[in-house]
């Protein structure tokens, strides 16, 4: 029996839900469901007709970036990949992720960060170039990856076996935080402390973006929809990468 996928998407400002659809239909492994966690915000229409189609939520308050995880509880299948809004993943990128995680098992995803210290800062190298690896081919960065490659966090897409969710859940965010960002570190860091597995980002060969999580993350992700202007910008991604760290949470270079 073959291997199945949930895919989950969500939206609040951004107006990409048709293309990812089309992206998520046009994979060479075939996806069982497709979820979709909207937050509502006022004054913003919203592309119904795809989102009908679609196991969708429309919530009319905005529960952030951790709401979709919970969503994901409602998956019924082998694997669940949950998706950012500004990600449009090449059509090989789940088969990527499957034949990855026969080998790497834990958590997948499309961008994978190492980090320098407890600050949110990104680990700089003799180079000058930074430990930052996945779509992004940016020559300030190490980009493109032909081997997976374990790192601290991942981010615009999470792969991994459903059984896991039940560890992303094993401890609840204090009620201090926004919501607006930390999961991607609250998943990898519940992996560290309760399971051996480890984060991974999946291979990114510069000649075939077929395989890459995201095809336009440089294009969309930079508008001012970016919830990462926000939460940088006022320092809750520093703090809550630096709560982990306090309670536990070890980093590449410090396992390394």
């Amino acid at each position: 029996m073959s291997e199945s996928i949930t895919v989950v998407l969500n939206g609040y400002k951004r107006q990409n839900l048709k293309e990812q659809v089309e992206a998520i239909k046009n994979q060479t492994v075939p996806v069982k469901e497709i979820f979709y966690w909207q937050n509502t915000c006022p004054g913003v229409n919203y592309d119904e007709d795809t989102y009908c189609e679609l196991n969708s939520a429309l919530s009319n308050y905005n529960y952030g970036v951790w709401a979709r995880f919970a969503y994901a509880l409602n998956a019924k299948s082998d694997y669940v990949c949950v998706f950012d809004d500004d990600t449009i993943p090449g059509n090989r990128w789940l088969e990527n992720c499957l034949a990855t995680y026969k080998t790497h098992p834990g958590l997948l995803g499309g961008i994978g960060l190492r980090f320098k210290n407890s600050n949110y800062e990104l680990d700089q190298l003799p180079d000058g170039k930074y430990t930052r690896y996945g779509w992004e081919s940016n020559p300030e960065c190490t980009g493109n990856n032909l081997e997976p490659v374990e790192v601290d966090i991942v981010g615009h897409s999470w792969f991994f076996s459903r059984d896991l969710l039940s560890v992303f859940w094993r401890e609840l965010p204090e009620e201090k935080w926004s919501m607006l960002c930390g999961e991607d570190i609250h998943f990898s860091y519940m992996l560290q402390k309760y399971t051996e597995l480890k984060t991974y980002v999946p291979p990114h060969p510069p000649e075939d973006t077929s395989m890459w999580s995201s095809l336009k993350a440089i294009q969309y992700g930079a508008d001012q929809h970016a919830t990462a202007h926000i939460t940088l910008g006022s320092g809750e991604m520093r703090e809550y990468l630096k709560h982990c760290v306090d309670n536990g949470f070890v980093l590449y270079r410090d396992r390394n």
